[in-house]
């Protein structure tokens, strides 16, 4: 009778030990218990990512109507930039804990601004460039730059720019403008006009943004100083003869001629003034006739007396005669080679200040630092343009085989000519 009793409370004994233990377990798995602690011990550093090399992306003219300026302009200082930057071992960028060599990919738009907005898609979103840099001209950069902002990425502004940027500028906060203009050369251009006495004048102006932009501007300039716009007539990219223009100024016996145009348009307005005997008081000329190829077409004679915009020589600072042994001195833009560099140095200042390859971070160096470069003490204004205290000169004029800055005073490594000397056998 006790072996029947036994069994059945044994029984229920074991059942209610399992259930207590069963009620005993957590409802979740707990983690797994970390190993022991030692006090100050730091969590290892994560390994640095790997990177051999920083990839610049280009799009530029290559071929077509632009690619003159392509060649003379910023396609050099770009060239050279690389080629310093690679001789030097690289950009230092402490994210990766060395220097970093620097590889460019670069197409040609063929003086298509739709054509370059494509690939610098491509070069964005395809090859995934860490930066990029600026096509060919004013109306090229003002179309690449909401795509480079649309995709976070540093666009520095070199061989174009107009006044109109400051109309968008609030919303491109990645664009940066090197290249100094209308807003800054023509005020200093006026002061010129006033101290020479000039009294009439005749403008011609290429279709295109730069034409519009710098006419809009300097009529009424010359206007406000007392000069007599005879006539300003606009002429398309690619002219192929300005006799009929020319002998319309001749005839109207001005004292300046501005030629608002591009390279190829400048070396035919030149030519055509020699052939039709029309030899102005004071000629001024768009890109072009900055570029010291332009000298060797028509020698140190032919170019005596011709002004053009922005200017800078071997004596506007101690660091440019070095550049310009760097750059060749038959290969110089006297406008804005030397703005263009001074521009690729405080990208690079910036990326090593920063440390890192990320847009954000080195936007915000570049905007707001001051960096010692081949101008001196460089830095952008509030609106991320080159502070116009940097700039070496607005306006240049050819004395003697050198391009002088005539002008402001204060920048001025020359007295201006004026009148202008006669053209070479006349």
């Amino acid at each position: 009778m006790v072996k029947k009793c036994i069994v059945p409370l044994v029984i229920c004994l074991i059942l209610f030990m399992a259930l207590v233990a069963g009620c005993a377990q957590p409802s979740t798995t707990p983690a797994p218990p970390s190993g022991p602690e030692t006090e100050g011990e730091q969590k290892p550093e994560p390994p640095k990512p790997e990177k051999d090399k920083i990839v610049f992306g280009s799009v530029h003219s290559i071929s077509g109507p632009l690619a003159i300026i392509e060649e003379a302009a910023f396609g050099p200082i770009r060239n050279l930039w690389i080629k310093d930057v690679n001789e030097r071992g690289g950009i230092y960028v402490e994210e990766y804990g060395k220097k970093l060599p620097v590889e460019l990919i670069e197409y040609d738009d063929k003086s298509d601004i739709g054509t370059m907005t494509r690939l610098l898609e491509k070069l964005i979103l395809e090859d995934k460039v860490d930066f990029i840099l600026p096509p060919t001209g004013t109306a090229m950069l003002y179309a690449a730059a909401p795509v480079a902002n649309k995709h976070g990425y540093i666009l520095p502004g070199m061989s174009g720019g107009a006044t109109t940027i400051k109309e968008i500028i609030a919303g491109l906060p990645y664009f940066f403008s090197n290249l100094n203009f209308s807003e800054t050369q023509v005020p200093a251009f006026g002061e010129l006009v006033s101290e020479l006495g000039v009294k009439t004048a005749a403008v011609v102006f290429i279709e295109d943004l730069h034409g519009v932009e710098y006419s809009g501007a300097v009529v009424p300039e010359m206007v406000l100083r007392g000069v007599d716009v005879a006539f300003v007539k606009s002429i398309p990219q690619g002219i192929q003869d300005m006799s009929a223009i020319i002998k319309e100024a001749k005839a109207a016996n001005v004292d300046a001629f501005l030629c608002l145009a591009y390279p190829d348009e400048n070396i035919l307005c030149v030519s055509q003034s020699m052939e039709l005997g029309f030899n102005p008081k004071l000629m001024i000329f768009g890109p072009g006739v900055c570029y010291t190829f332009f000298k060797n077409i028509f020698g140190d004679e032919g170019v005596e007396g011709l002004m053009s915009w922005g200017a800078w020589n071997g004596k506007s600072t101690p660091e440019s005669q070095e550049l310009i042994d760097k750059i060749g001195v038959d290969n110089v833009d006297w406008w804005g080679h030397n703005l263009y560099w001074a521009g690729m140095q405080m990208l690079e200042k910036s990326i090593e200040k920063a440390g890192t390859l990320d847009q954000s971070v080195v936007r915000e160096i570049m905007a707001t630092e001051t960096f010692d470069t081949v101008l001196g003490p460089t830095y952008y204004d509030e609106n991320r343009m080159l502070a116009a205290e940097c700039h070496t000169g607005e306006v240049g004029q050819w004395q003697s085989g050198q391009f002088e800055v005539i002008g402001p005073k204060n920048k001025a490594t020359a007295e201006p000519i004026y009148p202008k000397p006669p053209w070479p056998g006349q």
